[in-house]
């Protein structure tokens, strides 16, 4: 299973570039960020013909995520962090994709900090927290994959010095970072790659793309069943030099099938899995949940 996650910045613009990376690549699952677009105006018609079933939570000019899934449909189980005081920003969808739990996350920015957008992404970053320590505890096959809008060190940057008051180094959303990977996450890319200046974003000042001044903001975290099955992690930078691109790349991980000798000896991973999508299932929700028909 290739499975990546790609902040689109604005699906229906970069519509063309996504399904040029589709074809090309061929993920299994893939997490958008950023549609920014109502949910009336995903593509979903678009993907179907591509060969993918999708479920979007969007929000118009704003955030919005989105779940695609390579000839399937994604089952989703829920839509929004619980217990969430701003339901209207449209920042996280969870669903059950071939076995695998997969929650798309669009983690707030900051920006300006200090401030209430600081403090609004430190909470939002807690409830993260508190929902993934959930799912580690059910003990079910999960990624967690999206925007964190955090630079975990300063390995994952080229420069630091432009940065320094930028929410995405500060030292509270680091330490956010490292206590959600504390409570036993693998960072896959980091897993794989553990001494490589790897980036996925490069904003679109400065050179910085032709200069490969990049961050590292986009990450697939596995939980600890899901994290054996890791074979290998990388970044499509290519896409970042296409043509009216998203200042992100998408950014990927391959995961071995499960072996049916694996399955024999651990029958309680699909029960585990069924019931944590079952316990946090959302309810249908119109156009949202709609695959389109094929013609």
């Amino acid at each position: 299973m290739k499975l990546a996650t790609f902040n689109i910045n604005g699906i229906r613009s970069r519509l063309p570039r996504l399904l040029d990376w589709l074809a090309r690549e061929a993920p299994d699952v893939v997490c958008l960020q950023e549609l920014k677009a109502d949910s009336a105006l995903f593509p979903a018609a678009e993907l179907d013909a591509a060969g993918y079933g999708a479920l979007w939570h969007g929000q118009r000019a704003w955030n919005g995520v989105a779940i695609l899934a390579r000839g399937t449909q994604p089952l989703e189980s829920r839509r929004g962090l619980p217990d969430d005081p701003d339901p209207a920003q449209s920042r996280y969808l969870e669903a059950a994709v071939d076995g695998v739990l997969v929650g798309c996350l669009y983690l707030p920015n900051g920006n300006p900090q200090p401030g209430p957008k600081f403090e609004y992404k430190l909470a939002w970053f807690e409830r993260l927290i508190a929902h993934a320590q959930t799912l580690w505890d059910s003990g079910a096959p999960v990624v967690l994959a999206g925007d964190y809008n955090v630079v975990p060190t300063d390995a994952d940057i080229y420069d630091t010095r432009s940065w320094k008051k930028d929410a995405l180094l500060q030292p509270e959303s680091r330490e956010a970072y490292r206590r959600l990977l504390a409570q036993g996450w693998t960072d896959a890319i980091r897993a794989t790659h553990p001494d490589a200046a790897i980036y996925t974003f490069w904003d679109y000042f400065r050179q910085h793309w032709q200069r490969n001044a990049g961050l590292r903001i986009d990450h697939l975290l596995l939980s600890a069943v899901l994290a054996p099955r890791l074979r290998d992690a990388g970044v499509d930078t290519w896409v970042r030099g296409e043509p009216g691109a998203s200042d992100h790349a998408p950014t990927w991980i391959t995961l071995a099938p499960v072996t049916a000798a694996a399955k024999r000896s651990s029958p309680a991973g699909g029960a585990r899995l069924r019931s944590a999508t079952a316990r946090d299932r959302a309810p249908a929700r119109g156009p949202d949940r709609r695959r389109a028909p094929r013609s």
